[in-house]
């Protein structure tokens, strides 16, 4: 597991009290803490427990499966702890915010990566520290003839855990899906400050900009987007539902603004395919990061 934040802790916590073996890549203090107090998750769905996992600043030795959990901001840098030659055949499986990310990794691990998403609301609220709050926790992985008999058996583990896991074969449909549902309601909530619920009251035409521009884009790439459907599930969230760049952006942290508004203005771009609310809100956030208004 690289990166034991909110969603790498989750799922290491959950691997490891199933009694899968998890190595936990970190830095020192993170590590340090992981060690003298285990790995806590703290959660609506799966109960409130207390593991022990292996950590280390490197990966040393083969492993099945490297789940790549760090924030977009930190992924090039984060990938030293996995050297080429000590991955060997292991999926690589990246539960990361965007698109991009997917063949940036194909160049660096071939025929390994594994597209994957996951739809849950999770914070880490201290080293080793994770809670998750959502009603879901959702897992889809992208499957094809290269990996299949090795990521069913993974999948078999993750469902073990008490997990939604589902097996896709359409990994751009996938990708956009939750691109589709994660960009607008990211931008929103980042760029109002605001949860969901503040989102449904204040934005609602914003919203539905931003949810019918990232369906334009998700369908010139060969994806078949429901933006009613997107609509739904805003209305469905829960009200108090809150974002991770939304969170990143109260903790005075680097947005993974690129990966997410980013990723849909460089594809919009290429299918010359206007977004203007989408490129006014990444322009704007952008400029508050500039200025150092993160808070």
């Amino acid at each position: 597991m690289l990166g034991p934040g909110g969603v790498g802790g989750l799922l290491a916590a959950l691997l490891a009290r199933a009694g899968n073996p998890v190595v936990v890549l970190a830095g020192d203090s993170t590590t340090q803490a992981i060690e003298e107090r285990g790995l806590r998750l703290e959660s609506r769905l799966f109960g409130d427990f207390e593991v022990k996992v292996e950590t280390a600043a490197r990966l040393e030795s083969e492993v099945d499966a490297i789940l790549i959990t760090v924030k977009a901001t930190q992924l090039e840098r984060a990938l030293e702890r996995v050297p080429r030659e000590v991955a060997g055949r292991a999926l690589v499986i990246p539960f990361l915010n965007g698109i991009d990310h997917v063949g940036f990794l194909r160049t660096r691990y071939p025929d390994q990566v594994v597209a994957a998403t996951i739809a849950v609301e999770v914070a880490r609220v201290a080293p080793g520290l994770i809670r998750q709050t959502s009603p879901w926790a959702t897992v889809s992985l992208a499957t094809s003839a290269g990996v299949e008999d090795r990521l069913e058996r993974f999948a078999a583990q993750l469902r073990s855990t008490g997990l939604d896991v589902r097996l896709r074969e359409d990994e751009v449909a996938m990708m956009w899906d939750k691109l589709a549902m994660l960009g607008p309601l990211a931008l929103l909530t980042t760029h109002e400050r605001g949860n969901v619920g503040v989102i449904r009251a204040r934005r609602r035409d914003d919203a539905i900009a931003l949810i019918s521009e990232v369906a334009a884009v998700a369908k010139a790439e060969g994806a078949s987007p429901d933006p009613e459907a997107t609509i739904r599930l805003l209305d469905a969230a829960p009200e108090s539902f809150e974002t991770s760049m939304q969170r990143d952006q109260a903790a005075g942290m680097p947005l993974e603004l690129d990966a997410i508004g980013g990723a849909v203005l460089r594809h919009a771009a290429r299918a010359g395919i206007p977004v203007p609310v989408t490129a006014r809100l990444v322009e704007e956030l952008r400029e508050r990061e500039r200025v150092g208004g993160h808070t």
